[in-house]
């Protein structure tokens, strides 16, 4: 799809790579952009660019949902890009915060694209991005409800791809690698800004690319993987 004239919805859009999102969107052309974040008074101004629409959006709220696809109801892109990231292994990490990132990452991933279908197949069709990650394709441990949150979304995302096939819905997923966000930025490892990240999203979306690996990490990793998945889990496994 074209992103010049498009309305988005973004979720997790008041810091890192959902603000990024929100300002590439309105660079390129869109005609408004839903700006979700579970506080709305946390995002930034955006230029004061009144094409911007705060939206508060709890992703493990069903009434929050309910309202923002009623808000955002000429919304032709949906960007799942609001997350959780617990530190907690399989093993001994805390249950409840494995949990936590399963009810955000796969649970509010799957309740938003629900509540958006209808709103996406009413305006003539459009696109679902889901921001995935690297770890899909090998679960790092001490990241093990976030690995496992990740892995269940993509799954996920190929189904709604399969099912929206003949609705005029594209769905896209994102397997980032390192990205310079608040959310790992105490990890010494190279990392991309957050801007090159939406550039490379946006035009995987444009190119109607069914997965996007947009920073040097993720295609690095992809690669990796094609060539030895097993070789590849045991790597990030060892992280």
């Amino acid at each position: 799809m074209q992103i010049t004239g498009s309305t988005a919805l973004v979720s997790g859009a008041n810091r890192g790579l959902g603000r990024a999102l929100v300002s590439a969107l309105l660079d390129r052309g869109a005609t408004k952009v839903y700006a979700a974040a579970r506080r709305p008074e946390t995002l930034t101004p955006f230029g004061g660019d009144e094409r911007v629409v705060p939206i508060r959006l709890d992703l493990t709220d069903p009434g929050q949902i309910a309202r923002a696809a009623a808000t955002a109801g000429d919304a032709t892109l949906l960007v799942n890009n609001g997350g959780s990231l617990h530190f907690a292994d399989p093993l001994t990490g805390d249950l409840a915060a494995i949990e936590a990132d399963l009810r955000t990452n796969f649970t509010g991933t799957l309740a938003m694209s629900r509540a958006f279908v209808p709103v996406l197949e009413g305006n003539g069709g459009g696109a679902i991005v889901n921001l995935l990650s690297l770890v899909v394709l090998g679960a790092v441990p001490a990241m093990g409800g976030y690995s496992a949150s990740k892995a269940a979304a993509a799954s996920l995302t190929q189904a709604l791809r399969a099912q929206l096939a003949d609705r005029k819905i594209t769905v896209h997923g994102v397997y980032p690698g390192a990205v310079d966000t608040d959310m790992i930025r105490d990890f010494p490892i190279p990392k991309t800004a957050p801007a090159l990240v939406a550039a490379a999203i946006l035009d995987g979306v444009e190119a109607d690319e069914e997965s996007i690996f947009p920073d040097p990490m993720a295609r690095q990793g992809h690669r990796a993987w094609r060539e030895d998945p097993a070789a590849f889990a045991r790597q990030m496994g060892a992280m």
